[in-house]
């Protein structure tokens, strides 16, 4: 699929757009983030972490519908792999693909990279989150007790050879518009 078909979306259905996050985004962006954390960032962390995307150590994404932010995400990188930070949807635009666009954009983005494997930590009570992580093949590799808050506990998740034919088949497979 071309870079413009990817941003143009599939005829009818609208377009969703996912590109570099920037600070440009961090207005509509804050909304969504207190909305989806019970201890949010701050403004700040998220200028850092822009800072360390413009040094290559971390890749976020912003998903727009028209002109208005549906979703983001972000990704750190440590030695071979790739770590999912955070993947925060609007609630307007839950249950319509934006989560799924933005894990196959950042999965591309870490074998792009080079990255082998990619891993997260998913709240135990966030089960819809869980779901989309094992419809993209990863698995449960451990808890961390008290991860979150220091009360609830998350699960780690893992992909190991995300670089391999059979998982780069199964992201075109899930999310056909973020195909490379």
């Amino acid at each position: 699929m071309s870079v413009l078909s990817r941003l143009l979306g599939k005829p009818g259905q609208g377009a969703l757009i996912v590109e570099p996050l920037r600070r440009r985004h961090l207005a509509a962006l804050m909304p969504i983030e207190q909305a989806s954390y019970p201890k949010p960032w701050s403004l700040n962390v998220f200028h850092s972490e822009l800072e360390m995307m413009r040094r290559g150590e971390r890749t976020y994404l912003a998903a727009l519908h028209g002109k208005q932010l549906a979703g983001y995400a972000g990704m750190l990188y440590a030695g071979d792999d790739a770590h999912v930070t955070n993947i925060a949807v609007a609630t307007s635009f839950q249950r319509q693909g934006v989560a799924t666009r933005l894990f196959a954009e950042l999965a591309w983005a870490a074998i792009e990279r080079g990255s082998t494997g990619l891993t997260l930590e998913v709240r135990v009570s966030n089960t819809g989150a869980q779901a989309l992580y094992e419809r993209f093949g990863l698995e449960s590799a451990g808890i961390r007790k008290n991860y979150y808050e220091n009360v609830e506990d998350a699960i780690v998740m893992w992909r190991r050879d995300i670089g391999e034919a059979d998982y780069r088949d199964r992201l075109r497979r899930l999310c056909p518009e973020a195909a490379r």
